[in-house]
């Protein structure tokens, strides 16, 4: 399994605007790794405030985009798409290390590797680039969960 375009991703994340952070998947082996991008945008929405002056993505976002390639990776791995019985949740970052700002008009590539599936629990690690700059690098565990039915009334 290559490259996945933006109707793929949609249909392999529970995400959607403003919180889906992954445009294209270039590279996916599942079992192994994932290579994926997020365009930045001037016109997304936190940067109204973060900040007026020096527009600057969020790292906490920056993490959450390789959650989402994770989530992929996961979801390509077991060869399953998500239902509305189950989330992928975080649970865990280590190691998190931002080494420069990502501005409007940077390409983010996402590169997660999967290190061990243990109990449930996913381990990845995970980098972020620009170029060939590395702007953010961490530790993610991850795992799927039931969730609670809810009734419409």
């Amino acid at each position: 399994m290559n490259a996945m375009e933006i109707e793929a991703i949609l249909r392999c994340l529970p995400h959607r605007y403003p919180l889906l952070l992954v445009d294209r998947v270039l590279d996916c082996q599942p079992g192994t790794s994932i290579r994926a991008l997020k365009n930045v945008s001037v016109n997304e929405p936190f940067f109204v405030g973060h900040f007026p002056n020096y527009k600057v993505m969020p790292g906490v976002l920056i993490v959450e985009a390789l959650a989402q390639a994770a989530a992929i990776l996961s979801y390509k791995t077991l060869d399953k798409r998500p239902d509305g019985n189950s989330v992928y949740y975080f649970v865990g970052i280590d190691g998190a290390r931002f080494k420069r700002p990502v501005t409007p008009g940077d390409q983010l590539i996402l590169d997660v590797t999967l290190g061990r599936q243990l109990r449930g629990i996913w381990k990845f690690q995970g980098q972020a680039r620009v170029g060939d700059a590395v702007v953010a690098e961490a530790e993610l565990m991850c795992t799927l969960r039931e969730v609670p039915t809810v009734e419409a009334p």
